[in-house]
């Protein structure tokens, strides 16, 4: 906490593909901090690996950088010098900044979520809103208060797929939008119909009919829709696509490397 305000800080276990070793060695040399990136370099002994690492989870943002002024830093500094001679490590020219295009807000997001699974910043599906509301869905904020056996179409990012031994094959899923969480009911024949895209997508979109059963509302599907391809978006810093009809889905693209993957979890 600072100046009256608290703050929510990760920890580097959330840093895929940090080694402990390397997180041990950062902390261990961190006194009462570091300056620059450099210092992690000639202080901590981190190799480029590590340093990447760091950065494309926008761990350097505390110092004034952001993730691609963070690797750019990387790219002048080579293996870690010996810690017999980080002491009489000759002083190093500055070199000049370049103009670094500045990457959107959503793009961190995208990428934070590519480095830790999550982001503090905001959350994806919030960008997305204007060409998902085109496309006639609603968010999971509105189920409340809409009529139960409505017809609708939600999406979210998918948080749990379970499939209980007492549930004779049916399938439930959480998804997330940013206003908040939807359940998901699959029958077995649904499930069957759409078991890639129930199992791969990493956004999905249900059509289905919302119903109650006490408190707990969820939504029986009818369709499934991959629409992990539309956070290629994010990632990209690319405009919406074109304007579709009211309740027009607009045709699945192809994966592509550019696309997120984000973990779930699943039933074995």
């Amino acid at each position: 906490m600072a100046r009256g305000h608290c703050a929510l800080r990760l920890g580097f276990r959330q840093i895929k593909g940090l080694a402990e070793k390397d997180a041990i060695a950062l902390i261990g040399a961190r006194a009462a901090g570091y300056a620059a990136p450099r210092d992690l370099w000639r202080r901590a002994g981190l190799g480029g690996g590590a340093l990447d690492r760091l950065a494309q989870a926008d761990a350097f943002r505390s110092l004034g950088l952001d993730r691609r002024q963070a690797l750019w830093a990387m790219k002048g500094l080579g293996p870690p010098p010996l810690p017999l001679f980080t002491a009489a490590e000759a002083p190093q020219r500055t070199r000049p900044e370049p103009a670094l295009p500045e990457m959107t807000l959503g793009q961190h997001v995208a990428e934070d979520y590519a480095a830790l699974s999550l982001s503090l910043k905001r959350h994806p599906v919030a960008f997305l809103r204007p060409e998902l509301a085109r496309d006639g869905m609603v968010r999971a904020a509105d189920l409340a208060a809409l009529p139960l056996d409505r017809r609708l179409t939600i999406a979210g990012l998918v948080l749990i797929r379970q499939r209980p031994g007492t549930a004779s094959g049916v399938i439930f899923v959480t998804i997330e939008d940013e206003t908040g969480v939807a359940n998901l009911i699959l029958w077995p024949a649904i499930f069957e119909a759409y078991r890639r895209v129930a199992l791969g997508a990493s956004l999905l979109g249900c059509v289905g009919r919302l119903q109650r059963e006490g408190i707990v509302m969820h939504i029986v599907a009818e369709k499934l829709l991959d629409l992990s391809p539309r956070l290629r978006q994010l990632r990209r810093g690319l405009a919406p696509p074109p304007r579709h009809g009211p309740g027009e889905v607009p045709p699945q693209r192809p994966a592509e490397a550019a696309d997120l993957v984000i973990p779930s979890r699943d039933f074995r």
